[in-house]
C-alpha cells in the first residue's frame, strides 16, 4: 500500500470500529511469527536471529524465563481510545499473569510474562483494534512521543499531533531505518514556554513555532538532536532554529540516514546518535545534514502528496448523548483531585483529566470501567503520557463532579498526578533482564511516604522523583530532582543491593536538560529514609521562595552528602540479614544476577 493509503487506513481513531480486514504487511508478519516459533522450536532457526526477529515486532525477552517474553504494545504519540483500551485489558485478563498493564515513560503500554506461543494471537487481537507492537523494540524509530496536552495545551503555538502522527506512520517499516546502530527516540512539543515531552533526552527533537515569512503565518518547528540517557547522559543540541512543516519529514529522513551511514556499529555502548553528534561536534553536524536533506528532497517526489497531507483541527466529541453531571453533594477529595489532576484546555468550557495509574499501572478491570468512562465523558479519547498516566480529554466542566465519582468506583480517583506521590520507575528487576534492583519495590516503599502527610504538603508537591533498576534509565532517574538507579555493593563479601543517589535533574523549555548530580549510594531497605531525611532538610532549611531545586543547587553535592549520610552504612549480616535484601523481593538472599541486554540488540 502506499504511505498516503496506509495514513488513511490509520485515521478516524474514534470511530470505534474493530477492523475486519488487517492490512496485507500485517497479515504476513503475524503469520511469519508463527513460521517463526515453529522453527525456533524444531531448532531450525537460531536463537539469536529469533531474538533479533521478535525485537523488531515489539517482543522483548523477560529475566529467568526462555519462553516468554514481554509484549511492548505502541501507543503512537499517546492517542488511543475505548475499544483499544478494552483490548488492552482482554488481553491482559488473559494471558498476562500478574494481571497488569504497565505504561511507560515512552507512552507504550507493556504486558509481562507472556507465553510465546501466545504471542500471533496477541499480534493479531492488537492489530484489529488499530494497535501495533511493530518495531517498539529493536535498532528502529521506537514509539513517537508527544505531549499529552497537545491540541487542548492553551500555550502551544498548534497541534503537534497530526505531525506526530504522520511522522510515526511514514517509519514504521521504512527501508531507511530497518537497521540503524542503535533504537532511534523522537518527540514533539506544541509549546514553546513548556516542556511536557522532554525534548532535551531525545535522538531527534521538534518544538512547534511560528513565524512571519513575506507577510505570511508559517508553521514549524525548532529542531534539536542528540540527546538521550543512559549510562552516559547527553543533552539535545539545536540543529536548526526554524524548519517549515513541509520539510519536517524530510529533516527527520536526512537525520536518520546520517545516523544509519555513520553510527557506531562494533561497540553497541556508544552507538546511540548523541556520541555522534559528539564525535562530530554540532557544526559539522548540521552542515552533513543540511546537505543530506537537500538530496532526501530532490529524491523524495513521490512522496510530497503525504508530507503536505491536510492538517485537521482538534474540536470536542460528538458524544451520544450528553456528558453526565448528575454528582453527590458532598465528594469528600474533590477539590484536592481537582487541583491536581486537572487541566483547563484552551477550548472554552472543556478539561483535561489526568487519571493517575500509580507505579504506572493498571487492572484489566480499571481499564474496561475506564473505557467505559471515557465514552460517556469525551467520547472514548484516552492520551497515556510518559508520566506513566493515562489523560482524558474534553470533559465538560460541569461534569468533572460526576466523572470524580464515576472514577472513585474503580479506584481511579487518586489525586497528586504529575505531582510528587507520582513516582516514574522502570519495571526493574521483576521482569527486566538487566536490572540490578527491584525499582517496582522501592517506588512503593517510596509511596508510604506521600501517604502519610508528605504528599499533600505544598512544600513538596513539584518535587519529582524518579527511579531506575539500573544504569540505562528507562525510568529517567537523570532528570528527576531525586533520581535513583539500581546497585550492587559488597559488603562483608555479600552482595547487597544499593540505589545511586542523584540530585537536581530536570527537563525545561526550548531543549534544556540538566542531569542530577550523584551523591551517594544508599543501601535499597535505607533509601526511603534516606529521601524523607532530604525533603525534611530541604523544608527546614529552604527560603521562602526557593524550589528544592534552587535549594540543593545552593547548599551544594557536599551538604546533600552530609544529609544522607546516616543512611549509608548498613549493620552486619549477622545483626540484620534483611538489611541485605531487596524492597520489592523480601525473604531472598539478593544476587547479582544480570542477564544479556537487548536493547542494543
Amino acid at each position: 500500500m502506499s504511505l498516503k493509503e496506509i495514513y488513511e487506513w490509520n485515521q478516524n481513531i474514534y470511530d470505534e470500529k474493530p477492523r475486519t480486514q488487517l492490512l496485507p504487511e500485517e497479515e504476513a508478519e503475524i503469520a511469519r511469527f508463527q513460521v517463526e516459533i515453529d522453527r525456533l522450536e524444531k531448532g531450525a532457526l537460531d536463537p539469536d536471529d529469533f531474538r533479533r526477529f521478535r525485537l523488531n515486532n515489539g517482543i522483548y525477552g523477560i529475566r529467568g524465563a526462555e519462553n516468554r517474553h514481554m509484549i511492548r504494545i505502541k501507543i503512537r504519540y499517546g492517542l488511543m481510545n475505548a475499544l483499544q483500551l478494552e483490548c488492552v485489558a482482554d488481553l491482559t485478563e488473559k494471558y498476562a499473569p500478574n494481571q497488569l498493564a504497565h505504561v511507560t515513560t515512552r507512552q507504550a503500554i507493556q504486558l509481562h510474562e507472556i507465553l510465546r506461543t501466545d504471542v500471533p494471537m496477541i499480534l493479531r487481537r492488537l492489530a484489529e483494534s488499530g494497535l501495533t507492537a511493530r518495531e517498539a523494540c529493536g535498532n528502529t524509530v521506537r514509539n513517537v512521543t508527544a505531549s499529552h496536552y497537545a491540541g487542548i495545551d492553551p500555550q502551544e503555538e498548534f497541534d503537534v499531533t497530526p505531525y506526530a502522527d504522520l511522522l510515526s506512520l511514514y517509519f514504521l517499516r521504512n527501508p531507511v531505518c530497518q537497521n540503524m546502530p542503535r533504537k532511534f527516540k523522537i518527540a514533539f512539543e506544541g509549546s514553546k514556554k513548556l516542556d511536557h515531552a522532554k525534548i532535551g533526552i531525545h535522538d531527534l527533537g521538534f518544538i512547534a513555532e511560528k513565524r512571519m515569512i513575506n507577510g505570511k503565518e508559517v508553521k514549524g518547528f525548532k529542531v534539536y538532536v542528540g540527546g538521550g540517557l543512559g549510562s552516559s547522559p547527553f543533552p539535545a543540541q539545536l540543529l536548526e532554529e526554524f524548519c517549515p512543516v513541509e520539510l519536517y519529514l524530510p529533516t527527520a529522513e536526512a537525520v536518520i540516514r546520517l545516523f544509519d551511514r555513520n553510527g557506531e556499529r562494533k561497540d553497541k555502548n556508544r552507538a546511540r546518535i548523541k556520541y555522534l553528534v559528539a564525535k562530530w561536534g554540532i557544526e559539522t553536524f548540521r552542515q552533513e545534514f543540511l546537505a543530506e536533506r537537500t538530496q532526501v528532497v530532490m529524491t523524495g517526489s513521490g512522496r510530497e502528496a503525504f508530507w503536505k497531507l491536510n492538517i485537521e483541527e482538534n474540536t470536542a466529541p460528538a458524544l451520544k448523548s450528553p456528558a453526565p453531571t448528575d454528582a453527590p453533594a458532598i465528594l469528600p477529595g474533590f477539590e484536592e483531585w481537582k487541583k491536581t489532576n486537572t487541566f483547563q484546555q484552551k477550548q472554552k468550557g472543556y478539561w483535561a483529566v489526568n487519571v493517575r495509574c500509580p507505579l504506572g499501572d493498571i487492572t484489566p478491570d480499571q481499564m474496561r470501567k475506564l473505557a467505559k468512562i471515557s465514552r460517556a465523558f469525551c467520547g472514548g479519547r484516552l492520551r497515556t503520557t510518559i508520566s506513566q498516566n493515562i489523560l482524558l480529554q474534553w470533559i465538560p466542566e460541569g461534569s468533572l463532579k460526576a466523572l470524580f465519582a464515576e472514577l472513585g468506583k474503580s479506584g481511579l480517583n487518586l489525586k497528586g498526578a504529575e505531582t510528587v506521590t507520582d513516582i516514574t520507575r522502570c519495571p526493574g528487576a521483576d521482569t527486566c533482564q538487566i536490572a540490578i534492583t527491584h525499582s517496582k519495590g522501592l517506588a512503593f516503599e517510596m509511596g508510604k511516604i506521600f501517604s502519610n502527610g508528605y504528599g499533600s504538603d505544598p512544600t513538596f508537591s513539584h518535587v519529582t522523583i524518579k527511579i531506575s533498576g539500573c544504569t540505562n534509565s528507562c525510568g529517567q532517574h537523570h532528570i528527576a530532582n531525586i533520581g535513583f538507579h539500581g546497585a550492587s555493593k559488597n559488603v562483608d563479601g555479600r552482595a547487597v543491593p544499593h540505589y545511586q543517589l542523584m540530585v537536581g535533574g530536570y527537563t525545561a523549555a526550548d531543549g534544556v536538560a540538566v542531569f542530577g548530580k550523584r551523591i551517594a549510594q544508599i543501601p535499597a531497605r535505607r533509601t526511603p529514609d534516606a529521601t524523607k531525611a532530604l525533603l525534611d532538610a530541604f523544608k527546614k532549611e529552604k527560603g521562602a521562595s526557593e524550589t528544592f531545586l534552587q535549594w540543593s543547587e545552593r547548599v551544594g553535592a557536599q551538604k546533600l552528602k552530609e544529609i544522607v549520610a546516616p543512611f549509608v552504612a548498613i549493620p552486619s549480616f549477622d545483626q540484620d540479614p534483611k538489611a541485605f535484601e531487596d524492597l520489592g523481593d523480601p525473604g531472598k538472599p539478593f544476587e547479582l544476577n544480570v542477564g544479556k541486554g537487548e536493547c542494543a540488540a
